[in-house]
């Protein structure tokens, strides 16, 4: 569970609702929500395709598990594993407790004997399509988070019209501004609140996952090598900060 996630999206509308508590009921429209929330995401699906946007729902959950692991922990792991394929050959390095399938699936090819360019490819081509993964959902989301202002835009202008042609009637008015306002006000909302914050989360979970698999086929090349353990951790080293790399040299 990403902790930064709940408690920014928690105190975002923690905040708004405290500045409007006093006033609460006049901030609920429902023909604003409609025009808003219902329409952006009718125009979300229209332009992609239905399992595009499925696939974007189920994405979403990266920017709240945060199930990204520690680079060094992976570092750690790879160069064990090297050091018990180094000693006692490849074949044992199977039944080894792995928890991250990308390594898990890169020490299955190793334990077969592989080629090393089908490796490579195989691993590689998993990687890409899982920032492909990443990319589409984040850019569903961004979308989402450009077109919530423009239709909270177009909400304001239908409720300008509504009360432009009733100016005789003064009952009128006023559920026609509220109309006009709080649409704009549910999409910046919207935009800024929800769909902006979940596609830069995506982004950055899919970059930091990236990194770790290629840090991954990095150091599975350099075991089905046959390099020295020993070298395999400094190398790996340049994939993580100077700060985490005392802690690679300390394990």
């Amino acid at each position: 569970m990403d902790i930064a996630t709940i408690v920014g999206l928690l105190a975002a509308f923690g905040l708004i609702f405290m500045a409007i508590s006093d006033n609460a009921p006049a901030f609920v429209d429902t023909a604003s929500m409609l025009i808003v929330v219902a329409g952006s995401i009718a125009v979300v699906m229209a332009r992609c395709s239905l399992g595009e946007f499925l696939g974007a729902i189920g994405v979403m959950g990266k920017a709240f598990s945060r199930k990204i692991d520690d680079p060094v922990e992976l570092i750690t792991q790879i160069v064990e594993l090297a050091n018990i394929a180094r000693k006692d050959g490849m074949i044992a390095l199977e039944g080894q407790d792995i928890d991250n399938p990308f390594m898990a699936k890169a020490v299955a090819m190793l334990v077969d004997g592989t080629d090393g360019e089908i490796i490579k490819s195989s691993l590689n081509r998993d990687n890409d399509m899982m920032k492909l993964r990443h990319e589409m959902g984040a850019k569903i989301f961004s979308a989402w988070g450009e077109i919530a202002p423009a239709m909270g835009m177009i909400g304001t202008l239908a409720g300008l019209v509504i009360m432009l042609g009733n100016m005789s009637d003064p009952k009128s008015i006023g559920p026609a501004m509220a109309v006009a306002l709080l649409t704009t006000m549910y999409g910046a909302i919207l935009a800024n609140v929800i769909c902006m914050p979940i596609a830069q989360k995506l982004e950055n979970a899919s970059a930091l996952e990236s990194a770790n698999n290629e840090l991954i086929i990095e150091g599975i090349l350099f075991m089905q090598e046959g390099g020295n353990p020993r070298v395999l951790g400094d190398m790996l080293a340049s994939f993580v900060s100077p700060k985490s790399r005392e802690r690679i040299a300390a394990a």
